[in-house]
């Protein structure tokens, strides 16, 4: 994936220096540009008001908004209901089964949630409507528009247990929604829904949610909850999963908490019915949503279906399909040659994403000892470049390494060094390379060396 590299001469690099924004601005703008014009349901539970407050997301949704994104945002109410529960004295009931955990709400419980829901959402659009000089809303003209967008049905019994007023989203309005989202409105959605008859239920913030997302066939829904994030067998936290991998997640790990299981549950439910992409971010962190959407890392874990993106080990069977990518470049000097047997040889050192059982990438991984591999042949066919494919083979290359023990990856690289500079590796030289991988360099094609820690 060759990058073009700066004019000789050029005072790009003492300028990204001297000023730290220029550089910053740089990196994000592929995705500010990439993101423009897609639909993004961000729902908030209702604890990320009490541990950080609304003012500094607030802020974040409006600069998306202002980037030209089309914003669906729900909140949570579940520690504001607990407040006005307390406050009349009044005992929280709850009912569980073996895949959700929901409030019986009768008609006390439901007169607490309207009021803990109208308070926070006139919190929301008083913050959205604040134009003070000098801070991030100055000059902000920002209309939030909600209502009854979303219509709703009964929990009803449940092995036994009667949850009253407690209900579930059973239809969204995409078609109002699309049109506010023409209007270049936000759509505020609260965790309330209402049948045919006008009789008034308490939702899961998670369920409208993930309903409303599905309707639209949102590019992204974004989940800010309490929930700890999901970690491996070797205790690290989990940045990506396919939804086979989150099936087989949730069956080896019976132990999960009970609401991360729904929440789970309900984004495989979303990603089924056309979602893109579905990120988990933590709740109590400032920033975690810009960190999540423009950073190469990010900050919390994405779930995407396995047909949108399909990463895997290589076999014998894709040795034509690698042949077909790396070849042009080995021709332009751009990759190493390696003729087909060497592939052929090395193929279970290989990684390749496929679209439709078609290879559009690949990328290798070879182990040298003390803790040290090298990346090599990351290659992505020109008609995808720029849709984040290479970043996604080198994410499953350092998981890769990070399973087999490696600490530190090097790369050889003669055109793509601020390719890999973005993305977290740093330059390095042929004397940091391990004792076996020196002897081989060829000082003929005098690569760029570059080295990232795990």
């Amino acid at each position: 994936m060759p990058t073009n590299a700066p004019n000789p001469g050029s005072n790009a690099e003492e300028s990204s220096s001297n000023f730290p924004f220029v550089g910053w601005l740089r990196d994000v703008a592929p995705y500010i540009h990439s993101f423009r014009e897609k639909t993004f349901v961000i729902a908030f539970a209702g604890e990320l008001v009490q541990e950080i407050g609304l003012e500094n997301l607030i802020e974040d949704i409006a600069m998306l908004h202002a980037m030209g994104m089309r914003i669906v945002l729900v909140h949570g109410i579940r520690p504001q209901i607990e407040e006005q529960l307390m406050l009349r004295n009044i005992k929280s009931q709850f009912g569980a089964s073996a895949m959700h955990s929901y409030r019986i709400t009768d008609a006390a419980a439901l007169e607490c949630v309207k009021e803990a829901a109208g308070e926070l959402r006139l919190d929301i659009e008083a913050a959205f409507s604040r134009g003070l000089p000098n801070t991030p809303m100055a000059g902000s003209r920002i209309s939030v528009i909600s209502g009854n967008f979303i219509t709703a049905m009964p929990v009803g019994v449940v092995e036994g247990i009667d949850y009253i007023h407690t209900g579930l989203v059973r239809k969204v309005d995409s078609t109002s929604i699309k049109l506010s989202l023409d209007s270049n409105k936000i759509v505020l959605l609260s965790p309330l829904g209402f049948s045919p008859t006008g009789q008034a239920f308490n939702l899961a913030f998670e369920d409208v949610a993930a309903s409303t997302a599905a309707a639209l066939k949102a590019d992204k829904l974004i989940f800010l909850s309490p929930y700890a994030g999901l970690k491996d067998e070797q205790g690290d936290y989990i940045t990506e999963l396919s939804m086979p991998q989150l099936h087989e997640y949730i069956t080896q790990h019976p132990e999960l908490d009970l609401g991360m299981k729904s929440l789970l549950n309900i984004s495989g439910r979303a990603i089924r019915a056309g979602v893109s992409r579905v990120h988990f971010l933590p709740c109590n962190q400032d920033g975690a949503l810009l960190e999540e959407l423009f950073t190469h890392d990010g900050i919390g874990m994405m779930l995407a279906s396995s047909d949108i993106e399909n990463l895997r080990e290589a076999n014998q069977d894709d040795v034509g399909g690698i042949l077909q990518l790396t070849s042009p470049l080995e021709e332009e000097g751009i990759l190493a040659a390696r003729g087909q047997d060497v592939i052929e040889r090395d193929i279970q050192r290989f990684s390749v994403i496929e679209h439709d059982r078609v290879l559009f990438g690949c990328a290798a991984l070879f182990p040298f000892p003390n803790g040290v591999g090298e990346l090599a042949c990351l290659a992505v066919d020109p008609g995808v470049q720029g849709s984040g494919d290479g970043e996604r083979l080198l994410k499953r290359v350092e998981m890769r390494a990070k399973r087999e023990g490696i600490k530190k990856l090097f790369v050889l690289t003669t055109r793509t060094e601020h390719w890999f500079l973005k993305r977290g590796f740093k330059r390095a030289s042929v004397d940091d390379l391990p004792e076996e991988r020196k002897q081989i360099y060829n000082w003929d094609r005098k690569s760029m060396v570059l080295t990232k820690d795990l």
